[in-house]
């Protein structure tokens, strides 16, 4: 009976301390990674989204033309609203390994993790047979439009401390050639975006 008592008083204290280290094995946790060996070698166009969490943006946009009177547009419009969800305690978007070592080409990639986050990757191109010349700043922001509108979290009071982390490790994209657009994000409530637009007149 004595060491019954004594297990029953003990058992309050020995819960509380479980019960902390239970909350903390609970958090939410939001984790993206491109390892390995992913588009090791790969050319052409490539695109890549990749998102943890809830009710994340995100979009890889190409258009191209070529002719006579070449003329290419790219526009993506993206918006929350009234979405309910919680920001993760610990979020991290990583490209790591040997992941797009040697690629080649147009690389569009959108990494996300976290909540109500937008994303866009935008590419215009136009090629028009008829000497070279230089389009101006005006003629090539026409041609490419974007918005994207992230969402504040809808529940302020269960933000928490916690940590954010981006990162692309040294031994990833190693030898990469050409035209890459990167978007990461850790955390909730971000909006980005990558524009590129060229206008060339010359020979195909």
């Amino acid at each position: 009976m004595a060491l019954g008592v004594a297990l029953a008083l003990c058992a309050p204290t020995a819960a509380a301390q479980s019960s902390d280290g239970y909350a903390d094995m609970l958090d939410y946790l939001a984790s993206s990674r491109i390892d390995g060996r992913a588009f090791v070698g790969a050319s052409g166009a490539l695109g890549a989204n990749m998102a943890a969490g809830d009710h994340n943006l995100q979009a890889n946009l190409r258009s191209f033309a070529s002719g006579t009177q070449a003329n290419a547009s790219a526009r993506t419009h993206q918006q929350h609203a009234d979405n309910d969800y919680d920001s993760p305690a610990h979020a991290t978007a990583t490209i790591g390994g040997q992941a797009f070592g040697q690629a080649s080409g147009l690389l569009s990639i959108n990494q996300a993790s976290g909540s109500g986050n937008a994303e866009t990757n935008l590419v215009s191109a136009a090629l028009a047979q008829q000497g070279i010349r230089e389009a101006s700043d005006g003629n090539l922001q026409s041609s490419v439009s974007a918005s994207a509108g992230g969402q504040a979290s809808p529940n302020p009071d269960v933000a928490r401390p916690g940590t954010r982390n981006v990162a692309v490790e040294s031994t990833a994209m190693q030898g990469f050639d050409g035209v890459l657009q990167l978007n990461q994000i850790a955390g909730s409530g971000n909006s980005i975006s990558n524009q590129l637009a060229l206008s060339v007149q010359g020979h195909p």
